[in-house]
């Protein structure tokens, strides 16, 4: 059964973007995630390995893996081969809107700015990425979308932190936020995997 973008956005209040340097780490990383109470994993396609990570962290049971970082129809299509459940791109074109469809890809494709969210909303998007939410206005801009555009939800993304996630989260057009806090560079050194699951744990049990 494919899962909407909307449907993978309400599976946990967070999403962990994650760059993964080594294979190796993969399936243990998605596995601690997963355990910790969050099944919805973005590989972002920032290094060699990340395809071939999403084929290693599909095979976790209950993960529900997508691509992130997706920039041409390209990496659309890379990002399907490779097992990818739904992608997320930082922004919007037409051409990797019409490759998402094309390829049937759930997306979760990245607005900034109104204009954007209504482009969105004529290609039949009405669940988006709001990125980079910190810098394009944070809260008060999601605030201020609520009322012209109350059919838009979104996954905030951007400078986002265990701290701050629960004031997006308690706002009616947000669905869950994109955190890269949960898999940090001192704990993958030490494949620290109990520490990685204490984090999701804690993620997923904002409100």
């Amino acid at each position: 059964m494919t899962l909407s973008t909307r449907d993978i956005c309400k599976l946990a209040p967070v999403i962990p973007v994650i760059v993964v340097e080594q294979l190796s780490d993969a399936k243990d990383l998605a596995q601690a995630l997963v355990k910790g109470g969050l099944p919805t994993l973005e590989i972002t396609l920032r290094t060699p390995c990340a395809l071939d990570a999403i084929r290693a962290m599909s095979e976790v049971e209950g993960g529900v893996v997508g691509a992130g970082t997706l920039l041409t129809p390209k990496d659309v299509k890379a990002a399907k081969a490779a097992g990818a459940k739904f992608g997320v791109s930082p922004g919007v074109t037409e051409a990797l809107v019409k490759s998402a469809q094309d390829e049937g890809l759930p997306l979760l494709p990245g607005a900034a700015t109104a204009s954007e969210v209504m482009f969105l909303l004529e290609q039949g998007y009405d669940t988006l990425k709001f990125f980079p939410a910190e810098a394009a206005g944070g809260i008060p801009m999601l605030k201020s979308w609520f009322g012209p555009l109350p059919s838009v939800s979104f996954c905030p993304t951007g400078g986002i932190t265990i701290h701050t996630a629960p004031q997006y989260l308690a706002l009616p057009n947000v669905l869950c936020v994109g955190g890269s806090w949960l898999a940090p560079k001192e704990l993958m050194a030490r494949h620290d995997w109990a520490g990685i699951e204490a984090l999701a744990a804690q993620a997923a049990a904002l409100k």
